[in-house]
């Protein structure tokens, strides 16, 4: 069958609309119509390079949609399941799944390549093959994805904001719940509100943070994140570091969580002076993984007992965790609609992209034609 979708040919170009080849499903696979996409900072690294993956790729790593058609052995959907993807597939049988870490699923293993797990495509044109971001491609209108790549959802829920679920809100609330360890009466300081810093105040203020200080250059993404219940917000990490020190009188912040758009040596040493003793510094967001973007004090850590870590997904468990967000939302206990900025059909890809550039978007939604 033929499909319309968003690709990537090399870093340092826009994305261009192709329509591809697109095989039906095999063994584990299902056919998926996507009803939405979100347009995360992640696929800008494809774009930029600067997380090159195996090109040609078809963009999108956060999508929601409706199953079309099911390969053999496939027992996780039906045709008509309302779904969201995670872009981390889990399988529930591996080390990882197996102990309650379904984030760090052996799966993973080939998301930037696009491939699936065996190293095939399903994406085809032009004589090549098409890998698909995160094993997904959701800047297509359909797709052949992993069985262990979706996740069932409650069919009344709308689409085209639950999307949000399957990597930005996760990600950020899992940062500050899981990762962070945040809990009441504690003092967060988040850097980067984007689509996945937003939810991690969301995170903070849930998990009764008695302040939350955001720092972030861009004036709305500062005025959003009050909206959604930081105490404090600043341009710049020096003056939020110094309002921490004053309202914690001295002793710091409990912990420091990065998830700017892309993460350098200077946000990090500001993360981990921000925090004060046993404290813990929570790197979200991405780099260039051939740069070290950590350089800090060992005596700093060992006499203060600080902790830098790393989290993927927030540490959160697709299968369970996405449902469970979803309910929240349903029942009035996170704001998901809020978040959406715009929405744009998939030929507006690049001009949601260079409004998130410009800092105009919180979250930009490609809505499919139906």
């Amino acid at each position: 069958m033929k499909t319309k979708a968003a690709v990537l040919l090399e870093p340092g170009t826009p994305f261009q609309i192709m329509e591809l080849d697109l095989d039906r499903p095999g063994p584990g696979e299902v056919l998926i119509k996507y009803t939405a996409a979100g347009l995360c900072h992640s696929d800008l690294h494809l774009t930029d390079g600067d997380l090159p993956p195996r090109y040609p790729i078809v963009g999108g790593h956060e999508g929601s949609g409706i199953i079309e058609e099911v390969g053999p052995g496939v027992t996780k959907v039906k045709p008509g399941d309302h779904v969201v993807c995670s872009f981390i597939p889990n399988c529930g049988t591996c080390r990882y799944c197996s102990t309650g870490r379904q984030n760090l699923c052996d799966l993973g293993a080939t998301i930037l390549e696009g491939s699936m797990p065996d190293g095939s495509f399903r994406f085809h044109g032009n004589g090549l093959d098409f890998g698909g971001m995160c094993m997904l491609g959701t800047f297509a209108e359909r797709a052949t994805i992993s069985q262990h790549s979706v996740v069932k959802v409650d069919d009344w829920l709308p689409l085209e904001t639950a999307v949000l679920v399957g990597c930005g809100v996760p990600s950020g609330w899992g940062t500050a719940v899981n990762a962070g360890n945040l809990r009441a009466g504690d003092t967060a300081i988040i850097y980067g509100i984007g689509g996945l810093g937003i939810n991690a105040v969301q995170g903070a203020v849930a998990a009764g943070c008695r302040y939350v200080v955001v720092v972030d250059p861009v004036a709305l993404k500062r005025e959003t994140a009050l909206k959604f219940g930081a105490t404090h917000a600043f341009a710049d990490a020096e003056e939020a570091a110094e309002k921490v020190n004053e309202l914690t009188w001295g002793q710091g912040a409990d912990a420091a969580l990065i998830l700017v758009g892309t993460v350098d040596e200077e946000v990090v040493s500001a993360a981990t002076a921000a925090i004060g003793k046993g404290g813990t510094v929570v790197i979200t967001g991405l780099a260039d993984p051939t740069k070290l973007t950590v350089h800090v004090s060992g005596t700093d850590l060992t006499l203060n007992q600080k902790t830098i870590k790393g989290t993927l997904f927030g540490s959160m468990n697709p299968q369970y965790d996405i449902v469970r967000l979803l309910r929240l939302y349903n029942t009035g206990q996170l704001k998901l609609d809020e978040l959406i900025t715009k929405n744009y059909t998939l030929d507006q890809v690049n001009d949601g992209y260079q409004d998130l550039r410009d800092g105009k978007n919180i979250r930009g939604v490609i809505v499919h034609e139906k």
